[in-house]
């Protein structure tokens, strides 16, 4: 499936528009306006960048507590005569109102999560699309989710720039009256099929069904049609099975192998075809056995890295191929993960982690403050991440809390416990395929595994602490991460994978800035990366690592990289590093594929 670079990559129509562009925009700092007729907008902004960001033409950091968006379009004659007429929004942060040619079309609490509205019946016979968008984000309010982004005027310690309003995609979709509103794919290796659920929108007709063909590498692996008695479908889609494993590895997705399903959906009445979208989906299992992290039913070791996904001019926004980029030099050195620290990423990075193969961990961005509207709203968008990201091959895991940040009295509060408890057994019901890790790196009181946050930068140290499950076992008791237990009673750690979630942070830097340790050159630096990792690879308590991290991230300088992506020691010997003895780097496939994967990208260059 050729890439489009539409905005939902796992629910395309041909039928769409991108928004991005200069808006008209006005501050609202002491959110006085209600009504859009009441402001007077006075400059210009770059949609998705947020006003704070040098790239949105404005690059203002201080605080606004509300910001306004106004944008006209003229629509074409496709848009006029589709069924409805939607806006989608990708993200804006944090409790966002619109309206189309003067009516309230939608609201929207939650600044990473999707919405959309339909726009139909404001247009009035007209041919002229006017949006105003009014976005309300207290810089002050710890009580929400807000991830990285600093409630103090100057970014400190590790808290970065804040990020108001509109910071992902707007489109204009066309779409039938009666359609295809959501799909959810839930592979299943060991019963070698999909599980296909799709929710229609609009008027439910007589007569509706739902075809579906499921294509790879050209060949089509199953086209079904299923007659329709609601607007939900639920069903299992058999694929073709081989029977051995030599050739079921041809189907199966995983970093070294990113072998993805096309599929392609209709909605037809009779034999008219009323909707049509393409999505993908593909082969892959996840499942923890014992002390192990399995991968397609195999054991998997993880070597991940911390992605904060910010960059310089666009803060939190990104371009397709910058976010492509970061997926290829994520590989590059030597990682098949990536652990999306404290921000839900635009759905392009998924695609991209999906296409190159990348596997993530999705985390929330955490509220600060424990109080009874910080849980519903936490939860709220929690379960809409979840409902996104869901269908994504590349996500593994699901991380609800980091660092108790936002529970800080766990050890002692029963009711910050069971918060956290109650959220990673609501994130098991709503996806049981994969790993929760509850509260990442300590005071853990439930999880899937033993996640462990360790900066000590003694690789010596790390290799005693972690070396055997003995070793492990008396970390578990004795050692105290920022002075916090690793486990609280009750939480029986024994029987899961060990995985040291955060760790190095070594920082190389020419000028001022911190990390958790330091090197004074580029070869200290890379010396004592290779150290560190050598001593992790080594350590036999260990299902796997999530090194701290990928770039420099403003006062941050420990990253691999530094903030524009250029990388701070030779590439290939930061690879050899992260890779271990047991993945030997090779100079000709430097992103690790494997051997039937390179053949399969030669076979198909050689027919273009």
């Amino acid at each position: 499936m050729p890439d489009s670079q539409h905005p939902n990559p796992q629910l395309e129509r041909p039928h769409w528009r991108d928004l991005g562009g200069t808006w008209r925009f006005a501050f609202d700092d002491e959110a006085r306006f209600t009504r859009p007729e009441e402001v007077e907008f006075d400059r210009e902004i770059l949609v998705p960048y947020a006003p704070e960001s040098p790239r949105s033409g404005i690059g203002d950091q201080g605080y606004h507590r509300a910001v306004w968006y106004r944008t006209a379009v003229r629509l074409t004659p496709q848009e006029l005569e589709a069924g409805r007429l939607l806006l989608h929004f990708g993200a804006v942060d944090y409790r966002a109102t619109v309206w189309a040619n003067g009516a309230r079309v939608a609201e929207h609490t939650g600044g990473h999560t999707p919405f959309c509205a339909d726009v139909t019946d404001a247009l009035g016979g007209g041919d002229v699309l006017e949006v105003v968008v009014r976005a309300e984000d207290d810089p002050h309010d710890l009580a929400k989710p807000r991830g990285k982004q600093d409630w103090q005027r100057e970014p400190h310690s590790i808290w970065y720039p804040r990020t108001t309003g509109i910071w992902q995609p707007v489109w204009l979709e066309a779409v039938p009256a009666t359609r295809i509103a959501k799909l959810r794919w839930t592979p299943d290796v060991p019963g070698w099929s999909l599980g296909l659920e799709a929710r229609l929108a609009g008027p439910f007709l007589p007569g509706l069904s739902l075809r579906v063909r499921l294509r790879a590498g050209g060949e089509v692996l199953a086209e079904d049609r299923y007659a329709l008695s609601g607007p939900r479908l639920a069903r299992t889609l058999a694929l073709p099975d081989p029977g051995i494993d030599d050739l079921r590895d041809g189907l199966l997705w995983s970093p070294e192998h990113p072998q993805l399903i096309d599929a392609e959906l209709e909605l037809l009445q009779g034999e008219a075809v009323l909707d049509r979208v393409s999505s993908y989906t593909a082969l892959r299992s996840v499942r923890l056995e014992g002390r192990r992290f399995l991968l397609n039913e195999r054991p998997y070791y993880l070597r991940m890295v911390l992605d904060q996904g910010y960059w310089p001019e666009g803060l939190m926004t990104a371009s397709d191929e910058e976010l492509r980029r970061d997926v290829e030099l994520t590989r590059r050195l030597g990682f098949n993960g990536a652990r999306k620290h404290q921000k839900l990423e635009n759905p392009r990075w998924l695609y991209w982690c999906d296409r190159i193969g990348l596997l993530v961990w999705d985390e929330m961005p955490s509220a600060y403050t424990f109080a009874p509207e910080a849980l519903g709203r936490l939860t709220q968008e929690w379960l809409e991440a979840i409902e996104r990201d869901c269908s994504h091959p590349c996500v593994v895991g699901w991380v609800p809390f980091n660092e108790s940040w936002g529970v800080p009295d766990l050890p002692t509060h029963a009711a910050q416990r069971d918060f956290v408890k109650g959220l990673y057994h609501l994130t098991r019901a709503q996806d049981p395929t994969r790993l929760v890790s509850a509260n990442d790196g300590w005071e853990q009181p439930a999880g899937d595994v033993f996640a462990i946050h360790d900066y000590t930068p003694d690789p010596e140290v790390i290799l005693r602490r972690y070396t055997d499950l003995e070793a492990l076992a008396k970390a578990a008791e004795t050692f105290r991460p920022g002075g916090r237990r690793l486990a609280l009673e009750g939480f029986e750690w024994q029987e899961k994978p060990a995985l040291l979630t955060e760790f190095g942070g070594i920082a190389f830097s020419q000028g001022d800035g911190w990390g958790y340790s330091r090197a004074q050159s580029a070869e200290g630096f890379l010396e004592h990366y290779s150290a560190l990792l050598e001593a992790v690879h080594r350590s036999e308590g260990l299902a796997g690592f999530c090194y701290t991290q990928l770039t420099d991230t403003f006062q941050e300088k420990n990253g691999l990289l530094y903030a524009d992506r250029t990388p701070k020691a030779d590439l290939d010997r930061l690879c050899r590093a992260t890779r271990g003895p047991a993945q030997p780097y090779d100079e000709a496939n430097p992103l690790g594929y494997s051997r039937r994967w390179l053949d399969k990208q030669r076979k198909a260059a050689v027919s273009v």
